[in-house]
């Protein structure tokens, strides 16, 4: 008689799977003939609090604003574009955030103030702040505006990105995006 081996990821798949069909499920007493229902997890909804120097009522936050065109169906667009929609910050990561948003407009906020629009100064003052030449990009958006981007966390990511003009330097935190663990805005799509 010839013995054969099973492999052991088939079989580990198979044990998986029983396992996970009979996961979740809840069983009515036979006695009481009543059916089998699922019981589904919910999963939570990330808790958020209010933050150290935050106002007492925060508005909900809105991720770095998206760059789709008025008027394109948002079901088709929002699903081939979603891979371009940060992720927002939650709990003390928010918090976090939202301290180096602070820190980034008042680091700015002296050369806005003499309408110095340089991105190589904008970026010197953001490295200020601790952050290494390969944590900090700067752009030219216009005769008078600077845009930035700054990888200020790991783990978890932390991205803050924004820009300063004539009016204000306004600044965003978020925590990179779905499929990359990076601050730069992907590109592609299908």
């Amino acid at each position: 008689m010839k013995r054969t081996r099973t492999g052991f990821g088939t079989l580990t798949a198979v044990a998986v799977a029983v396992l996970v069909a009979g996961c979740g499920s809840e069983r009515a007493d036979e006695a009481g003939g009543g059916s089998t229902s699922a019981v589904t997890a919910t999963p939570s909804e990330p808790v958020d609090f209010r933050c150290p120097g935050e106002d007492p009522a925060p508005e909900p936050e809105s991720p770095v604003s998206s760059s789709a065109p008025a008027g394109v169906p948002t079901d088709h667009y929002a699903e081939n574009h979603g891979f371009q929609v940060p992720f927002p910050l939650h709990g003390q990561s928010r918090c976090d955030g939202l301290a180096l948003v602070t820190r980034v407009e008042q680091a700015l906020e002296p050369l806005r103030k003499r309408g110095d629009f340089s991105p190589a100064h904008a970026r010197k003052a953001l490295m200020a702040l601790g952050y290494g030449p390969g944590a900090v990009e700067t752009h030219q958006g216009g005769a008078t505006e600077v845009g930035f981007l700054v990888y200020a966390g790991v783990s978890p990511l932390l991205c803050v990105k924004g820009s300063m003009n004539r009016a204000d330097t306004e600044a965003d935190a978020f925590g990179g995006y779905p499929d990359h663990a990076s601050c730069d805005r992907p590109r592609g799509g299908h």
